[in-house]
């Protein structure tokens, strides 16, 4: 039998969503120029994480291997609840998963991470410059990013710039289509952050702040 007072609990979270944003932000200097702490991946941490999970963040980022969330923001077992899509895509099954992160666990943050070199944005672009559109269901990417970029060409950004703007499309996305979201936003339990990782040097950009201060 494990003892009950080690179990961390969704009711754990007390930490406001402009300090998990600090958090998060002074673990991605710390990434960006080598003094990672690696926190929370002891042994410890390990036996800890059988009773349950306290993550300060939910991080909904684009499956690219180029982007893995964790290291880049310097983060341990058990503090970023993560959900991953190509050109980080909503359906169904990743709005409930953040509303199980805001809901059941009490996440004070998410955070929308798209990054620089998107291959989903690429593609998109491409599709309609009158290249052949993917077959299968990877045409469906096409379709769930092409909004942004209809969007971002009409507003006259440029090519550069659809990345980010398709970052603040999904934001804006997750607080029109989760009610839930919506009203923990509102009532100020829990802030949304949109960034662009940048490959080139490891900055995690903010393109909207929600909810986190200044």
């Amino acid at each position: 039998m494990h003892n009950e007072s080690m179990t961390p609990s969704s009711t754990d979270n007390i930490i406001t969503p402009k300090q998990a944003w600090d958090a998060l932000v002074e673990g991605n200097h710390r990434f960006m120029t080598f003094r990672e702490k690696r926190p929370n991946q002891d042994v410890e941490r390990r036996i800890q994480m059988r009773y349950g999970q306290n993550p300060i963040v939910a991080v909904l980022a684009c499956s690219d291997s180029r982007v893995p969330v964790e290291l880049i923001f310097d983060q341990g077992l058990g503090d970023a609840f993560v959900i991953r899509t190509a050109g980080e895509i909503i359906d169904h099954a990743v709005l409930g998963s953040l509303e199980y992160a805001v809901e059941s666990l009490n996440v004070p943050l998410i955070v929308v991470m798209g990054h620089e070199s998107c291959g989903a944005v690429a593609a998109t672009q491409a599709a309609m410059d009158g290249h052949e559109i993917p077959d299968g269901f990877q045409r469906v990417l096409i379709e769930k990013v092409s909004p942004s970029i209809l969007q971002a060409r009409a507003t006259g950004y440029t090519t550069a710039e659809f990345e980010a703007h398709h970052v603040v499309e999904t934001v804006d996305q997750v607080l029109s289509r989760s009610p839930e979201v919506k009203s923990k936003v509102s009532r100020g339990t829990c802030g949304i952050v949109g960034v662009r990782y940048r490959l080139s040097d490891g900055l995690t950009e903010p393109v909207v702040t929600i909810g986190v201060g200044e």
